[in-house]
């Protein structure tokens, strides 16, 4: 199973890392092994689409909580069956199932980590500081479009979508609250943005990875993606822009008021508790570490809420012997279990009773269920047979463009993880792409608009889990509103078959081998 190396915030991917990735070899082609077919390769894709739809219908938003999870499980056992019915045993399917689940550890501690600092950031006014502003400065009109544009602008200069949705977009899912508009389609255009900015950030690592695996140049590849891009955000936007046009102003301009009221009654509102997030984004720029940085703007929530916010700390210890022991047990309590507020306003608390390590929890269990899941259809060899499959479909450069988009989404589901969802198909397709001529950009192109932007549009993903978690909308309420992301595979589609902005390889280029990696 290729190994990404998962990261919240930009870095540049070497070749190195590229070959690494493309050079592990999958066990199932031991000559010893019966080939999987496409038909064993499709029944545990069909067990898992049944179950999961059973899962929505009988559970609703609840289906992440647990059905989802026994889906995949289910999955992973009927594929374990087949691999093992084409001559595997039960110790290589586990050593793929515990690689698989090693490659989650890295996420799942920056979700602990996550979790951790959002409830710091309630505790510490930094949450509610940020909301309270965004009711001042945001006109519930343009509100959707706005929260687009500003989630777009950071991402873009600091390369990560991961930073935008847990910082920004956590007060803008507060503001939407705040105004009486809808949280769904706010969480939309947050996402919307954030990807927007990460795919045309050159301090993304996924924009580094795709044209590394494709073999092209960073900048070609995001010039190339202008074309594809501009035109889906400007869609977007337009979008955010006419569903705001329906808001009733007069009731968004009570609902303020009295949220506006309720936040200054409970929490102390200066500009001064914004440092946790001039913080966070300067070390996100700098490209540090990403566990660390998380950990250090919760630090300097942590010290916000002992100097400004105590009663709000005191207000969780219940009972105690002394201030200090109060202030202790509250912040730690914060840190692990998350913040509880009791306003009296139920929209409120809804809102502020949130974060702590322990609300990550749900997440992480449908993240490791998932690469469970991933791992043996891997492992295997049915993915491979599926896009061997799909291989077949490919007549001209629209067909090939549509069957690339389609494995990196299919890829998305079926191994919940962006990073393969870009290294399986750029390694699958990257000579044939070579042998019709294509500029290796085009490549890169389609593993961004489809790798890239659907990630966060699968519950059991890496990202969707990610985006759920963080910003408090189930994935399937929110992904009718991520129109930037549901476009931009569309988009590419067209233009392949209408062969609009397709580069084709330049003689001298087609003449010389492609780059190793």
């Amino acid at each position: 199973m290729v190994t990404p190396a998962f990261m919240l915030y930009g870095t540049q991917i070497s070749s190195k890392q590229v070959v690494v990735m493309e050079s592990i070899p999958d066990s199932a082609t031991d000559s010893s092994l019966r080939p999987a077919t496409v038909m064993q390769a499709l029944v545990p894709i069909l067990v898992l689409i049944s179950l999961l739809s059973f899962s929505v219908y009988l559970f609703g938003e609840d289906a992440s909580y647990g059905p989802n999870q026994i889906a995949l499980i289910v999955g992973a056992v009927v594929a374990s069956i087949i691999g093992w019915r084409n001559g595997q045993d039960w110790q290589q399917i586990e050593n793929a199932i515990v690689s698989g689940v090693t490659i989650a550890l890295k996420p799942i501690l920056i979700l602990f980590s996550v979790g951790l600092l959002i409830g710091s950031w309630i505790l510490s006014g930094t949450v509610p500081t940020m909301i309270y502003y965004s009711l001042l400065i945001l006109d519930p009109a343009i509100f959707y479009a706005a929260s687009c544009f500003i989630c777009g602008i950071i991402a873009l200069s600091i390369g990560s979508s991961w930073t935008v949705a847990g910082t920004v977009g956590i007060a803008l899912i507060g503001a939407a609250a705040g105004l009486g508009l809808s949280v769904e389609i706010t969480a939309g255009a947050i996402i919307s943005g954030a990807y927007f900015g990460d795919k045309m950030s050159p301090l993304s690592e996924t924009t580094n990875l795709a044209p590394a695996v494709a073999g092209t140049d960073l900048f070609s590849h995001i010039g190339h993606m202008v074309w594809t891009t501009i035109p889906s955000i400007v869609i977007a936007l337009v979008l955010y822009a006419i569903i705001g046009l329906n808001i009733d102003t007069e009731n968004s301009a009570s609902d303020l008021a009295v949220t506006m009221q309720l936040i200054t009654d409970n929490f102390t509102i200066n500009p001064l508790m914004l440092l946790p997030v001039l913080a966070l984004l300067i070390m996100a720029q700098k490209k540090l570490p990403p566990i660390p940085t998380i950990l250090a703007g919760a630090f300097i929530g942590v010290i916000l809420a002992l100097l400004f916010q105590q009663s709000a700390v005191l207000s969780l210890a219940g009972d105690t012997p002394n201030v200090f022991l109060g202030l202790f047990k509250g912040t730690w309590q914060t840190l692990y279990d998350g913040f509880s507020l009791s306003s009296g306003n139920e929209t409120l608390d809804d809102l502020m009773t949130r974060g702590g390590m322990s609300s990550m929890l749900n997440t992480v269990w449908l993240i490791l269920c998932a690469m469970v899941f991933g791992a043996v259809m891997d492992h295997t060899g049915l993915l491979q047979c599926l896009v061997d499959y799909a291989l077949s479909f490919v007549h001209n450069t629209g067909s090939l463009i549509a069957t690339t988009i389609l494995t990196c989404i299919g890829a998305n589901i079926i191994t919940s993880d962006q990073y393969i969802s870009i290294v399986l198909p750029g390694r699958m397709y990257k000579m044939e792409f070579q042998n019709r001529n294509l500029d290796a950009k085009n490549l890169s192109r389609c593993l961004e608009d489809a790798g890239t932007m659907t990630s966060p549009l699968v519950p059991w993903n890496t990202c969707g889990a990610y985006m759920a978690g963080t910003l408090g909308v189930a994935t399937f309420a929110y992904l009718p509103y991520c129109f930037f992301n549901l476009i931009c595979p569309v988009v590419a589609v067209i233009y392949g078959y209408t062969n609009f902005k397709i580069a084709p390889l330049v003689p001298e280029e087609a003449a010389q081998p492609s780059p190793a990696h």
